[in-house]
């Protein structure tokens, strides 16, 4: 039985006990409280702080716009503009380094032949389920010796040696769902194996390609542990640390800024994913699993 006709199947199943309408009534309900978190952000956000968690529901009594301002000026001498900056910068390169290095890597894998190739597609997949904690030590210590320690190399290096094994494999298997045959014709017309690569599987793999270079800026910009171990000064600091920044553990934290500075944090990663959740949903919909 297809997916489509399965799905038929549980509507026509569910319809004689739950109308549309309690299907949408219920979809609306989950949707806002989904929703809710966010927007009792951006209500705080506009609230004077003493305020914010004294008075219930989500709309301000009174507004406070001077939150925003606050929360731009920054922290410890520098504004929450370098932030941003320094978030793109990170995010961006991350984007380029994970496209160019995934598909080369996922263009080896589903094309080229070499030996131990079944045993190196293996480990690679083993990396995946390895954490990210068992292996923080042993990449600080290496990251130290080289002195990039405060630096963003450490952030943005390996993304450009196809480190992230998620997308080598997502890369993969869109190619291997490539005809074979498009290579063949190509190499009849003169094109070896990099002209392969540019010209036909690179712009046949674009769903594949957009769907790393999303989830990898979505995953780069929220990203706070990593920033966290080998960022120190101020000035190179990402919106996430940024955020912390505002709170102190010792004195009066400044909720209503850093709300306020949370809100114009979900700005980019929200527009990005509307204008491309057509190519993203494209991309993992499209993805084989051939072997």
């Amino acid at each position: 039985m297809s997916t489509a006709t399965a799905a038929r199947s549980h509507r026509r199943a569910w319809a004689p006990f739950l109308p549309r309408w309690a299907l949408y009534l219920i979809l609306i309900v989950s949707a806002a409280l989904m929703l809710y978190p966010i927007g009792w952000m951006i209500g705080s956000s506009l609230k004077p702080q003493d305020e914010i968690f004294t008075t219930p529901g989500v709309l301000p009594h009174t507004l406070e716009l001077g939150n925003y301002a606050k929360g731009w000026s920054g922290v410890s001498g520098v504004t929450f503009g370098r932030f941003f900056l320094n978030s793109f910068i990170v995010a961006g390169l991350a984007v380029v380094g994970n496209v160019v290095s995934c598909s080369l890597a996922g263009y080896a894998f589903a094309r080229l032949r070499f030996r131990f190739k079944k045993a190196a597609f293996a480990a690679m997949l083993a990396t995946i389920m390895l954490p990210y904690h068992a292996v923080l030590i042993p990449q600080y210590i290496v990251f130290y010796q080289l002195s990039w320690i405060d630096t963003y190399l450490p952030l943005l290096v390996p993304k450009f040696l196809a480190t992230d094994a998620f997308f080598i494999f997502l890369i993969t298997q869109f190619m291997r769902s490539i005809p074979t045959e498009l290579d063949e014709a190509a190499r009849i017309d003169g094109c070896g194996t990099a002209g392969i690569y540019r010209h036909v599987l690179l712009p046949l793999s674009t769903p594949a390609l957009v769907t790393t270079a999303l989830f990898t800026f979505i995953w780069t910009w929220d990203d706070f542990f990593s920033q966290l171990v080998y960022l120190s000064s101020p000035s190179k600091y990402t919106v996430t640390l940024g955020l912390r920044q505002f709170l102190d553990s010792t004195g009066e934290s400044a909720w209503g800024p850093m709300f306020s500075m949370s809100v114009l944090s979900l700005v980019p990663i929200t527009v990005i994913f509307i204008l491309f959740q057509r190519r993203l949903v494209e991309g993992i919909a499209t993805t084989g699993l051939k072997g």
